[in-house]
């Protein structure tokens, strides 16, 4: 099921019109509830038992449109991790001394320690989105970034860091949907912002962005999930799904005692 929603191969061609943000893999929220509800017990048993091998660091990517969800897919996916070794980042305009550096400065130095979980809420691609619909760089530029973040997460893998991408693929007649419920509820006027209307205008452009996106920056290392977010509990249920396999497949143990054990007891137990 997973690699359905997987970009499979480097430099793919890749039409957003080809996935179906509608998409539930023929599933109703009922199918999956048992399923759900024993995914976040196990994902709870693997994060400890990844956070005590400290060997890798999970960086978990979340990109996607306005209203797509990404506060939402850590508040339910994630919600049972523990915050010992759990963290989220936002990236916001970069402050004078970020913009004194290079667009992947700031972002290093967030990246996870080994044995922690820590998501992007947006990221480094930014660099080579907003910046690129609003005309603050060229496709040159756009191209080579697309060969920095390449290597740039070969790096973080090659330095056991796992890179886990999701983009939270919504249609625009949901996103529109969304933005009236901020406007119509009182309690999430507060989500709204003007600018997102006017970021709205320029769906199409965002469209073909991620398209090269997703194209020019999936790796096998590395690669990008389209998970389908009309449906909120399908996202929530698919976010979680890959994140429990990735754990899975590190197949880590817990690390072994460098003590005698036996002779640990006895000095505890004449301790007492």
């Amino acid at each position: 099921m997973i690699g359905k929603y997987t970009i499979d191969g480097e430099d793919a061609k890749v039409r957003l019109k080809d996935y179906d943000p509608d998409d539930t893999d023929g599933l109703s929220k009922e199918d999956v509830e048992a399923e759900y509800a024993k995914l976040q017990e196990k994902v709870v048993e693997l994060q400890d038992r990844f956070y005590a091998s400290r060997s890798h660091g999970l960086l978990i990517v979340l990109q996607g449109m306005d209203c797509s969800g990404k506060d939402g897919t850590v508040k339910n996916a994630m919600t049972n991790l523990n915050p010992s070794g759990f963290r989220v980042e936002t990236f916001k305009v970069p402050t004078p001394e970020e913009s004194g550096h290079d667009y992947l400065w700031r972002i290093h130095r967030k990246t996870p320690l080994r044995g922690d979980i820590t998501v992007f809420n947006r990221s480094y691609y930014e660099d080579v989105l907003v910046t690129r619909v609003h005309g603050q760089i060229d496709d040159e530029t756009a191209h080579r970034r697309f060969r920095e973040i390449r290597d740039f997460e070969k790096y973080l893998v090659d330095n056991q860091t796992v890179v886990l991408k999701f983009f939270l693929h919504i249609s625009k007649e949901f996103q529109k949907e969304r933005l009236l419920s901020r406007l119509e509820n009182p309690d999430k006027f507060w989500k709204f912002s003007e600018a997102d209307l006017k970021e709205r205008q320029k769906w199409d452009e965002y469209q073909s962005c991620y398209e090269d996106v997703l194209a020019r920056c999936c790796t096998a290392d590395a690669p990008w999930h389209v998970v389908p977010a009309d449906h909120r509990w399908f996202r929530d249920y698919l976010v979680l799904k890959v994140l429990v396999k990735t754990l899975e497949d590190l197949d880590l143990s817990y690390p072994q005692p460098s003590e005698n054990i036996q002779a640990l007891i006895r000095e505890v137990v004449a301790s007492c």
